[in-house]
Order: C-alpha cells, then sequence, then structure tokens
C-alpha cells in the first residue's frame, strides 16, 4: 500500500511537471572521451534548448526557436563564438582549441559536437566551463572525462567554474 501511495505521487508529480515550459534547474552535461588511435578528445556538450535561445537572445540580442528548420550556420556562429569564450581545456598544461563540429537536436536540448586534435596523451586536463553561469546563478555544468577504461567527473559551477583531473598512464 505504502508503495502504490509513493508511485502515485511520483506520477501526479511527473505530470503536473510536464505542463511547465520553465525547468527548475540549470544544468548542461559535457562528455569528453579521449580517443588514443586518432590522438583526439571528442566532446560532446548537451544543453537545454531554453536556455540557449535566452542566452542568444540576452548577448546577442538574436530571438530564434531553435529547431531543425533554423538557420544553422548563423546559429552555429553564434555557438562557436559563445563556446570558445566558456569554454577552455588545458591538456597536460598547455591549452588547447576545438573546433565546432556542429549540433543537432533531441527533445529538449541542444547537443554540440566538439573536437581538440593533435592529442598524443592524456596525464591532465584542466576544464574551465563558464556556460551559462553568466545568465544563471545556479548553473552547474557537469564534466565526465574518459580515458580508455578510466571515468571522472566534475561538477563546476559559479565560483568554481574550473577543473582539474589526473589521469594514469
Amino acid at each position: 500500500m505504502h508503495k502504490n501511495i509513493i508511485l502515485f505521487v511520483f506520477i501526479m508529480f511527473t505530470t503536473l511537471s510536464s505542463f511547465t515550459t520553465a525547468h527548475k534547474f540549470y544544468v548542461s552535461v559535457t562528455q569528453v572521451e579521449y580517443n588514443k588511435e586518432e590522438q583526439t578528445l571528442q566532446i560532446i556538450s548537451r544543453i537545454f534548448i531554453d536556455d540557449i535561445q535566452d542566452l542568444l537572445k540576452e548577448r546577442y540580442n538574436l530571438s530564434v526557436d531553435l529547431d531543425k528548420n533554423e538557420k544553422t550556420s548563423e546559429i552555429d556562429k553564434y555557438l562557436t563564438t559563445y563556446l570558445n569564450q566558456k569554454l577552455v581545456f588545458k591538456v597536460n598544461g598547455k591549452k588547447v582549441n576545438f573546433v565546432f563540429i556542429g549540433k543537432e537536436y533531441e527533445e529538449d536540448l541542444v547537443i554540440c559536437y566538439l573536437e581538440i586534435e593533435n592529442i598524443t596523451s592524456l596525464e591532465t586536463i584542466e576544464i574551465t566551463n563558464e556556460v551559462l553561469m553568466d545568465l544563471f546563478e545556479e548553473q552547474q555544468n557537469i564534466i565526465h572525462v574518459k580515458k580508455e577504461n578510466q571515468r571522472k567527473s566534475l561538477i563546476l559551477e559559479k565560483e568554481k567554474e574550473v577543473g582539474v583531473l589526473k589521469f594514469s598512464k
């Protein structure tokens, strides 16, 4: 009986919260994977579409509804500029630049694909991720880094937007 009540409350909460358009938490998730064979860092960053839309409006005075039919090259230009300002990587103590490969949409997320080339080894990675922190005080950016069978994670937030991970050889 107790389990049924908990299940009912959970279903009601989920149903009611699905009618709200604004979410109550601000988070992005970025996955970084070291590809030893290609000597690259392959990066996938997932950000809520409505947050990116708010950012584009606030920062660039650009009002758009992000979907598959929008002007891709213009949005890509703004996303690349913004991500280059807010997402910084240092590999083995040396700053490296990423290339914006593209993006796609999945439900309420924009998924950005980035790549860093010429990474011969990954011993340490320092990541600065200030994405959306200039817009939302509560923003948290979760980072997952994978090197072969090692996985490590960071949670970055305002006033702690930089994290370092060390990997064994």
